[in-house]
């Protein structure tokens, strides 16, 4: 196998990881191209630690680093004014704790691993989780529409979003019902499952949604490669089954940093 098929398989994760860094899917691909340039261009610096995966996420770590860390945001000025915000805020709140929270929770690195990708050491990536810990949950509270049509698996989603702090505005199984009881809440925050139980899409019925207010959206598949293709339009925060609370709470807040009123 080559060193490109090696690379080929783990793209789709890297895409989601980037584009919850920075809450766009295009600013995100932009930051996965500019790595897989400097990898193409340098290949022998490639491989430090053995395993692909690691050393991928170690080279788009050094470019998110330099264009982020250093200069405190991404310096693309054609980039969607919301996203700019909400980059500044990420600078204020300490970018590379949080990167950590997504490095373990949403990628499932471990602590030493995590320490392989960024450079630090495990003491230190420990400190910077904790720091991330609670930065998110310091986060504005919301209300959260549940759009999920297993009973197991929606009643874990309300006890993770209760514990978090936030409101459960409703549970939906379909799309029909979810645009129903979006226009009948106060929902800030919706978590949707891509197939639900008719048949129809969560990504349709969030659409419908997104067309009546514009409110922040987290999927959760148990295939998130079949999404992350590059070919349509994706979305920005993805979750895979199983998922765990860390998981769900770095999404929740990577997401609500791109609301209005938490970006102005």
């Amino acid at each position: 196998m080559t060193l490109g098929d090696e690379i080929r398989g783990h793209l789709p994760f890297l895409r989601r990881y980037a584009r919850a860094l920075t809450g766009s899917q295009q600013h995100g691909d932009n930051f996965v191209h500019t790595t897989l340039e400097v990898i193409v261009a340098a290949p022998d610096e490639f491989r430090v630690s053995g395993d692909t995966r690691i050393d991928l996420y170690r080279n788009f770590h050094r470019i998110w680093e330099s264009a982020f860390i250093e200069d405190g945001e991404a310096s693309d000025e054609g980039e969607n004014p919301l996203v700019r915000a909400a980059n500044r805020r990420l600078a204020r709140i300490t970018p590379l704790s949080r990167q950590m929270l997504l490095l373990t929770a949403l990628e499932g690195f471990s602590v030493e691993e995590t320490a392989a990708i960024t450079g630090a050491d495990s003491a230190m990536v420990e400190t910077l989780l904790a720091e991330a810990v609670d930065e998110v949950d310091r986060e504005a509270r919301t209300s959260v529409l549940i759009i999920e049509d297993e009973p197991l698996i929606a009643m874990d989603l309300e006890q993770i979003v209760r514990d978090l702090g936030h409101d459960v505005a409703g549970v939906a199984t379909t799309h029909e019902d979810a645009v129903a009881a979006f226009e009948n809440s106060d929902a800030g925050l919706v978590l949707a499952d891509i197939q639900l139980a008719d048949g129809s899409s969560g990504i349709d019925a969030v659409q419908d949604i997104l067309a009546i207010a514009p409110v922040p959206a987290i999927f959760i598949t148990a295939f998130p490669e079949k999404l992350l293709t590059g070919h349509r339009v994706e979305p920005t925060f993805l979750i895979s089954k199983p998922f765990g609370r860390n998981t769900v709470r770095a999404a929740i807040s990577q997401s609500l940093l791109f609301t209005p009123q938490l970006a102005a």
